[in-house]
């Protein structure tokens, strides 16, 4: 229970302090302005790679606790996954030669912006998988890796695709100020209609689709425990598109947070206690107890280290992008 929860924690983190580090790529594409384009990097320069920690210690988490969820949930998302780590990694590239080419720039701007793209679309994808469940017989099956690729999969990833661009650009009217500020909070209204019609869709489907879902969140007395979930979500979406209507900063981009935060309960909620939906529980799935007691060592010292350089670095780069190269 306690190795479900770090990576619980682990995954959630990395969605919401990665996915508006990967929002500022997808918005590349709404701005040529090289000045604004510089803004949006300064902005996530001291934290972008800090963030991603919280993915190795999430997917090295998986691997030692739970080795045999690991076993079917790493061949069943082989592709994605593939795609996910080499965006990010041409992402990275990108990141870095940007501010050093001179020729080339338009091509790492594509770079950053299509890496971004691609990671988080093949982690929607993935997602969708998991909403979906596994068949036992994944590898061998006729589609193979690519059983994954199905419409709803896809519907999943763009519907991450605007999610993440909406943390992005809260994340910009909290960081930024002007011109894009101002476009900042446009887009940020429109995406937030995108993003309350996805998880419309998949909050419908789910439970007509599998009936241990509908039946987990419609029976009574679960419906009266569990409604409190969406009813926040809803406020939290109304608060967030009330702030930006009414040209707010730092509201919009929390509540943004809040949904993704509810959302993940909401899918917990859902598929508990698989860890691999609907094959493996968190009990079938886990180690050894004295391995995971062993493992669990290692993870007392570094989980807070995590989050204490998570917490300095926002504190020290805390402020608004005055230019490319600082804050104030």
């Amino acid at each position: 229970m306690i190795w479900g929860g770090i990576i619980a924690l682990a995954v959630l983190m990395y969605v919401v302090l990665d996915g508006f580090d990967l929002g500022i790529g997808i918005l590349f594409a709404i701005t040529r302005d090289e000045a604004d384009r510089d803004k949006m990097i300064a902005s996530i320069a001291p934290i972008w790679d800090g963030n991603e920690t919280w993915l190795v210690l999430g997917g090295g988490g998986l691997l030692a606790a739970f080795p045999a969820a690991y076993s079917i949930l790493l061949p069943a998302l082989y592709v994605p996954m593939m795609l996910m780590l080499f965006g990010l990694v041409f992402r990275g590239v990108a990141f870095e030669f940007r501010p050093n080419a001179r020729d080339s720039r338009r091509f790492w701007d594509l770079g950053f912006w299509l890496g971004s793209v691609v990671a988080t679309l093949a982690q929607g994808m993935a997602l969708g998988a998991f909403i979906t469940g596994f068949p036992e017989t994944i590898v061998s099956s006729q589609d193979g890796s690519f059983a994954f690729l199905t419409v709803f999969n896809v519907i999943c990833g763009i519907g991450l695709v605007a999610g993440y661009a909406l943390l992005g650009a809260c994340w910009l009217i909290l960081k930024t100020d002007g011109r894009l500020r101002e476009r900042c909070f446009a887009l940020a209204f429109t995406l937030g209609i995108v993003l309350a019609a996805y998880l419309a869709m998949i909050s419908i489907w789910t439970p007509l689709a599998h009936p241990r879902v509908a039946e987990r969140w419609f029976s009574f007395p679960n419906f009266l425990f569990l409604a409190p979930i969406p009813l926040a979500a809803g406020f939290c979406w109304v608060n967030m598109m009330r702030s930006l209507a009414l040209r707010r900063e730092t509201a919009p981009f929390l509540s943004a947070i809040a949904i993704f935060i509810l959302s993940f309960a909401g899918l917990g909620i859902s598929v508990w206690p698989y860890i691999v939906p609907h094959i493996l529980t968190v009990h079938d799935a886990a180690a050894p107890e004295k391995s995971q007691g062993f493992l669990l060592i290692g993870v007392i010292g570094l989980l807070p280290l995590i989050l204490g350089y998570t917490a300095h670095s926002y504190w020290v780069f805390r402020g608004k992008v005055t230019d490319a190269d600082g804050y104030h």
